[in-house]
This record gives structure tokens, C-alpha cells and sequence, in this order.
């Protein structure tokens, strides 16, 4: 069966592999579908992570299937029950460092346990909208970490496919949105889940704009901007402080982009506003609310889609995983994609 695999710097290939036998405790799923990641794309640029010399990295997280072998000891698992995977819940980490990558026809589920790191699908929901569930609960666990509740004012930097489920799960939950981006595209598929508004920040001023949106409160000798919430899902070097310039008294900011290099930070001006600044990584809680949710909005979903490609393709869902005019590229196992 093919797997695909780092074996250096922007070296990533697509290799044979022997299928996998569970153990007691392990199950082995058939791969339905399986989102491509920005994260997937950062560790071939890195050529891996936690790959020995000489080894490689299967990649690949995002994965939704079907049970095709089950364990002896495993407890509520049928062959043909259909799962969402959770990942950071696996003793492999599957698709960031351990020997097993979800790009693949057949995974390996170690210590496979219901409700933990197998969510069962409901009977409505499609493979590639259950594939989802893992960036998507990224995405809430961003939300949940800003605190935003119904009537706030929020505002999401970066319109790929984590800041556009922030979007989704922000809308839900009855918040006033402005969605940020380059990228045209992205900006319409920010409207489409129904943000409020958006800006392109290469043609509008976004200080100006906020306050048109969102209003502005008076903050000791200076001004700033209504906003209550701010979540950084693009990763700019200058979205810390520009938001620590206009941001208001007690005012929150949650990073869950991955910044890679030091940014500066103006402690003085963030003194008098007593604001907020924390981040967010993977999603502790959030995936059994996730899946839960996943038939009352699995059409905004599949909006967030914008290309579906074979295994056989999955270079080729790489390359456009990394233009801005993509969203979440989906790899089908199954040829006829």
C-alpha cells in the first residue's frame, strides 16, 4: 500500500508499505478521506519532525474511515464502524513524528478507544466532512480560548482553513466577525460562512476600518478600537503590535498561528489597555462537540473545501495546499475521488 513520507528538506515522497496487523489493543482503518495541513506543509520544509537519521516522517492527520480489523482487546469497535481519528490522542502522534501517517490506504490506530481517539461519525455525515473534525476543533479551541460569546466583536487574521473555521464556530455562536486576508478568494469564503464584514488589508486600512465596524472606546489619552476579541490564525510578524496599538481596556488577543521567529512586543502601550494576550494550540476537549455539531453544519463545511484530489495526486494537492487560492484540499484513498 502507498504511504506518503518525508525523507528530507522539500523531499516527500510516496512510498510502498507493508499493510498494518493490530496488536490486542490496536485497530486498523481504512483511510476515506484525509485533509492536507499547513502543518504537513511546514514539516517537509523542514524535512520532518522528530525523523532520525536516514528515516523518514509519515505525514498526514486529518482522517476519517472506516474499521477494517479490530484487536481482541479492543471494546466498542466493529469491522465497518465508521470513525473521525483523533491524533494528539494516539501513542504514535499519528502525522507529526511517530511511524504512522494518515496520507496512506490502510492506518494503524494504536491503543484504539471509542469516544477518545475514535469519534464515531454520524450516519449522515461524509467521510470528507468527518475529516474535518480535526482542524475544525483546532479552530474551536481558538474560539473557546478568546472567551467569545454571543453579541462580541471579533476579529479572525488569516482566512485559511483554521481562521475560517474560527469564522464558522464565531458566526455559530452569534459574534460580530471581520475576517482578514490577502486573499480575495478567501475573503468570499469567510462571507459565504457569514462573517459581518471583511477587509483586504493591502487596499484598506485596518484601524480605520475596525473602528467603522466596530466602533471605538476612549482609552485613557488615546483612542482604540471597539473590538473585544482578536485571534491571530496568519501569523504576520506585524499583527502583535498593531493589535496592541488599537486594542481596548482589557481587550483579548489569541495566537494560534505558528509564529517561527521572535516579534516585537510594546509592553508600555499594552500597560494602560490590561489586555489580554494568550495562545492556542491543538484542542483539549473540543472534538466530541465538533463531531456532535458536524450534521447541522456540514453544507457551510463543505464550502470550506476547494479541492478534492486521489492518494495517487497527493504531491500534487501539496503544491496547491500552498497557494492562497486553495482552502482545505482533501486527499480521497479511494481512486475515484
Amino acid at each position: 500500500m502507498p504511504i506518503l513520507n518525508i525523507h528530507e528538506v522539500n523531499d516527500v515522497r510516496l512510498d510502498p508499505k507493508e499493510p498494518p496487523v493490530p496488536g490486542d489493543k490496536d485497530v486498523v482503518i481504512k483511510v476515506k478521506a484525509c485533509g492536507i495541513c499547513g502543518s504537513d506543509l511546514t514539516y517537509i520544509k523542514y524535512g520532518g519532525i522528530m525523523r532520525q537519521p536516514g528515516g523518514v516522517t509519515p505525514i498526514g492527520h486529518e482522517a476519517a474511515g472506516e474499521v477494517t480489523a479490530v484487536g481482541s482487546a479492543v471494546e466498542g469497535v466493529s469491522v465497518g464502524d465508521r470513525f473521525a481519528i483523533n491524533p494528539m490522542n494516539t501513542p504514535s502522534n499519528i502525522g507529526s513524528g511517530g511511524p504512522e501517517g494518515a496520507f496512506t490506504d490502510q492506518l494503524l490506530v494504536a491503543e484504539a478507544r471509542v469516544g477518545d481517539n475514535l469519534l464515531p461519525i454520524p450516519a449522515d455525515v461524509p467521510y470528507e466532512i468527518a475529516a474535518m473534525t480535526e482542524p475544525l476543533s483546532v479552530a474551536l479551541h481558538g474560539v473557546n480560548r478568546a472567551e467569545a460569546k454571543a453579541g462580541d466583536k471579533v476579529v479572525v487574521f488569516g482566512c485559511g482553513p483554521i481562521g475560517l473555521g474560527m469564522v464558522l464556530w464565531l458566526v455559530d455562536r452569534g459574534a460580530h466577525v471581520v475576517a482578514l486576508d490577502l486573499s480575495d478568494e478567501r475573503l468570499e469564503r469567510a462571507k459565504a460562512l457569514g462573517a459581518n464584514a471583511v477587509i483586504n488589508p493591502s487596499r484598506e486600512n485596518v484601524r480605520e476600518r475596525l473602528e467603522e465596524l466596530h466602533g471605538t472606546a476612549q482609552l485613557l489619552n488615546r483612542s482604540a478600537v471597539g473590538t473585544d476579541a482578536f485571534i491571530d490564525a496568519a501569523g504576520a510578524p506585524n499583527i502583535l503590535m498593531d493589535v496592541v496599538g488599537m486594542a481596548k481596556f482589557h481587550a483579548r488577543l489569541v495566537v494560534t498561528a505558528a509564529v517561527m521567529k521572535p516579534v516585537e512586543l510594546n509592553l508600555g502601550t499594552m500597560l494602560t489597555s490590561e489586555m489580554t494576550i494568550t495562545t492556542a494550540m491543538g484542542y483539549p476537549t473540543e472534538m466530541p462537540e465538533v463531531v456532535a455539531a458536524l450534521p447541522r453544519l456540514k453544507d457551510k463545511i463543505a464550502t470550506m473545501i476547494s479541492h478534492r484530489l486521489p492518494l495517487s495526486q497527493v504531491l500534487d494537492g501539496l503544491k496547491i495546499a500552498a497557494t492562497p487560492e486553495s482552502c482545505k484540499v482533501m486527499i480521497h484513498a479511494d481512486e475515484d475521488a
